[in-house]
Formats: structure tokens, C-alpha cells, sequence
């Protein structure tokens, strides 16, 4: 993996913004910091003014594991050009059968899991979430919902992420999916997603072109992303060589 804002990575940057060029974000750990209440996740100040301006230059997405709602209401009033909520499901064709399948599986989880503390199923419509992140034992929790999760009727697909488990409909639509619909849509020859967890491995998997860039969060060898930026706060940064590369 290699620093997207070292100086000597510059040009891919540039030759990035010269095509018909997508830009995508996840939001938790990306584009907000990740917080110990997902309830409490909001964009910067400073973050919100550089993706909106970001958003006059490029056509801009968010692609998060939220509802659409959800995201949009935390975004400051950014005007970016899309949002696709539940890890590539809303909006889409599956979402009725995502739907029917939530409303059988959360009550199941709910009861498999009553008494543990620190552990909250997040109903999000079309997927769910179990976040175990105040469990007295986080490993002992996250066995628990896997146990329960296995028990769950029909496809189930699950993906970890930090501290949460995401349960959602087998063959339904995920991030990288989405991202390739975003790219069809906007006619994008080249397309950049920066992400930070489990769930946005389907996005960076779909970016094989040598002009496209998938963009982690923080280095980790267990990734499909060519770059990385250090830390959350550097992408303040990333926008701010974004615009840079594209002048208004």
C-alpha cells in the first residue's frame, strides 16, 4: 500500500482528477470519526465545507452501512450527488426482500441476545447491525451474536466491522456493487472510494483500473485498497488535494 498524500503520489492524484473522475466516501471511521454511540456520529465542520466544495468539482457519493436518511441528515448539508445507505441495498431492487427479511430476523437476534450487556441490534429497515462495543467482554459478545446470527432463517450474509456485526440479505447488492451502478450512472472512466472497515472490501475489490483508486483508512495489510491515508483526520486532507487537483 502506498500514502496517497505523500508528495511523490501527487500525479496519480492529478491524473485521477483529469478523467471522468467519481469520488465516493464511506461514512463511519471515513468521513466521521468513529465514536463510542453511532448515535452520536457527525461530519466536521471543516470535513462538511471541503466535501461540499469537493462536490461543485466532482460528482460525489456517500456509500454507508446507514439508512439513507440516516446519512444524509449527518452530512451538514453537503451537497454531494448521491447517497446509497444499508452497504449498497437502498436504493435498489432487493430492497423489499431486505426488508422482509429484517422484519423476520430482528426479533430473533433481539431475543437470542436479551440480557447481554453492552450489546444493541440496530434495526436500519433493509439490514441490521449488533454493536458490542460496552460489552463487559467484547470477544465473549461477539461469539454470542455469531452463535445467535447462525440460528437466523434463510441467506444470511454477515460482515464484521468495528466492534459491530452486520447482518444483511445474501446476493443482495453491496458496496462495490453500488459503486459500480454510481460509476455507470455518472459515466465514470475513473472512480477513488475511501473506506476503513470489513464492508467496504467490496468496494475497493471492484477498483481494478490503473486509474481508479481505493483509498483505506489506516494501513492494514489485510486489504484490496492500493492507498492508504494515516488516520481519519487526513481526510480533510485527501479533499483538500482533490480540490487542488481539480481548480475550481
Amino acid at each position: 500500500m502506498r500514502n496517497i498524500l505523500a508528495a511523490r503520489n501527487r500525479p496519480h492524484l492529478r491524473r485521477f482528477a483529469s478523467r471522468d473522475a467519481l469520488v465516493a466516501f464511506d461514512f463511519d471511521g471515513t468521513l466521521s470519526p468513529i465514536v463510542a454511540d453511532p448515535a452520536d456520529a457527525e461530519i466536521g465542520a471543516d470535513t462538511a465545507s471541503l466535501l461540499d466544495e469537493v462536490a461543485r468539482r466532482y460528482p460525489v457519493a456517500v456509500i454507508s452501512g446507514r439508512a439513507v436518511a440516516d446519512v444524509t441528515a449527518r452530512l451538514r448539508g453537503a451537497r454531494v450527488a448521491a447517497v446509497v445507505g444499508n452497504h449498497g441495498i437502498e436504493p435498489s431492487s432487493w430492497m423489499h426482500d431486505a426488508a422482509a427479511a429484517v422484519d423476520a430476523w430482528a426479533p430473533a437476534l433481539s431475543a437470542g441476545l436479551a440480557g447481554r450487556d453492552g450489546v444493541l441490534v440496530e434495526n436500519k429497515r433493509h439490514s441490521l447491525s449488533v454493536h458490542y462495543r460496552h460489552a463487559p467482554s467484547t470477544q465473549e459478545a461477539r461469539r454470542a451474536i455469531h452463535e445467535v446470527v447462525e440460528r437466523l432463517p434463510g441467506a444470511v450474509r454477515v460482515v464484521d466491522g468495528h466492534m459491530v456485526v452486520n447482518v444483511v440479505l445474501e446476493g443482495a447488492p453491496h458496496k462495490g456493487d453500488a459503486l459500480r451502478t454510481l460509476a455507470a450512472r455518472f459515466t465514470a472512466t475513473a472512480v477513488l472510494f475511501a473506506g476503513d472497515d470489513v464492508t467496504d472490501e467490496d468496494a475497493f475489490a471492484v477498483l481494478t483500473d490503473d486509474d481508479s483508486l481505493g483509498v483505506r483508512v489506516c494501513r492494514t495489510g489485510r486489504t484490496s485498497a492500493r492507498w492508504f491515508i494515516p488516520t481519519q483526520p487526513d481526510v480533510d486532507r485527501l479533499l483538500a488535494e482533490l480540490l487542488a487537483a481539480r481548480p475550481g
